[in-house]
Formats: C-alpha cells, sequence, structure tokens
C-alpha cells in the first residue's frame, strides 16, 4: 500500500544534508511551507543553496533560515520586499550570495527542469547585466537570451490538500510555484492542511499528480 505520510518533519527532513539545494514554494508568504522551513532550521543543515520567488520577510519562514546563518546562497526574482531585512542584513554583511532571474524566466527555468526540457530563449535579459556571459541568438531578426532548467536536491512545499499517495490541491496563489517546485526537485517533500481519502479528489481538481510528491507531513489543526 503506497502511503507517503511521515509522522514529523524531521522524518521527513532526514536526508537534508549540509549544501543541499532546495526549492521552496509559495508566492511572498502565500503558500510558504513555514512549518517545514522552522524544521530545517531545528534539523541543522547549513550552506544551503535556496531558490524561490522572494528572499523572505519579516522573522519566519525563509527570513530566519537566513536569520540564523543556513544560507549561503539564494536565487530569486525579488530579494528585497517589504520587510525584508534578514536578506538585507546577510547580503551587507556578504554572507550570502545572490542569484537575481526575472519571475517569468524563474518560473520557466524550474518547469523546464521538471519537464525534461534542455533550455530555452527568451527574450527578457537582453542587453541586461542579467543576459551577460548567457548564449545569445537571433531569431526572426530579434535577439534572445538561452536559459538553462533550474533543478535542486529537495523542494519544500506547502499544500491546502493531500491523500496517501501525495495528490495535492493548492490554494490560490500558493499553486504559482507549488506544482513546478514539485516536479523539478530530486525530493519533494510536503506540508498539508488537509487529508482526503484516496479517490475523494477529482483529478480534475488535482493540481500536482502524486507521481512527483515523496513526503508529506499533514500540519497540526491547531497550529494552523
Amino acid at each position: 500500500m503506497i502511503d507517503k505520510r511521515k509522522t514529523s518533519y524531521i522524518e521527513a527532513l532526514k536526508d537534508v544534508s549540509d549544501g543541499s539545494s532546495i526549492l521552496i514554494g509559495g508566492f511572498g508568504v502565500a503558500g510558504e511551507p513555514k512549518y517545514l522551513i522552522e524544521a530545517l532550521i531545528n534539523h541543522g543543515a547549513a550552506s544551503l543553496t535556496l531558490i524561490s520567488n522572494n528572499a523572505g520577510a519579516g522573522d519566519e519562514g525563509i527570513a530566519k533560515l537566513i536569520k540564523c546563518g543556513r544560507v549561503s546562497k539564494i536565487i530569486c526574482s525579488f530579494p528585497r520586499s517589504s520587510n525584508s531585512h534578514a536578506f538585507q542584513r546577510a547580503y551587507e554583511s556578504k554572507s550570502i550570495q545572490l542569484e537575481v532571474i526575472p519571475q517569468g524566466t524563474l518560473a520557466e527555468r524550474i518547469r523546464a527542469a521538471g519537464a525534461g526540457i534542455g533550455g530555452f530563449y527568451v527574450r527578457t535579459s537582453v542587453g541586461t547585466v542579467l543576459g551577460q556571459g548567457k548564449e545569445i541568438r537571433e531569431i526572426n531578426g530579434i535577439e534572445y537570451v538561452f536559459e538553462q532548467p533550474l533543478s535542486a536536491d529537495f523542494a519544500l512545499v506547502h499544500a491546502f490538500k493531500s491523500d496517501r499517495w501525495g495528490n495535492l490541491q493548492f490554494n490560490k496563489t500558493a499553486r504559482n510555484f507549488g506544482p513546478i517546485m514539485a516536479m523539478a526537485a530530486s525530493v519533494t517533500i510536503v506540508e498539508f492542511e488537509h487529508f482526503a481519502k484516496l479517490g475523494s479528489i477529482s483529478p480534475e481538481n488535482i493540481m500536482t499528480p502524486g507521481i512527483f510528491v515523496d513526503r508529506i507531513v499533514q500540519i497540526e489543526e491547531g497550529s494552523r
């Protein structure tokens, strides 16, 4: 019987090691897997490379992970947002590296990794610092930059609902990066709010099939 549920976050994160690369889902704080991130801090892994839409805000989630000194590099679209003081301090002290990728390009690079696509050409970043050192190709008289797939060792994702096979539903903008990140990691770990009996989620409403999910942990009702 396939059952991907784990009894604890630490059990789900047991093989994350120093130097791991991690895709972290969420659109800002919407859909950020804050319980998995908190467990990752307690786990103790360091020198991590994070791939996310942003560099965190406030003192929780990604921001707390950075504040604790566990992140050596972050790849994101929005390193500076409202109350992103943890990243700013780390960057100013040169304790963290930054790679900025335009949001659409970031999403497509992650999707390409999950879909087995070897790369793609895009107009974004042509003639800018972000396009320097990359292959440029002219297509129909227009210059394009070649972008490579972006994968990671692990993906940490927050879902609204899951069955024991790991078939997932997301809530609103939490869906923006969750499905493509689940596809692009060697190991996908999911925290979810509501458990569904197998077969109770209509196939038309499954946003990430369980084949892309390795481990799931249900969030305790009192902590949501």
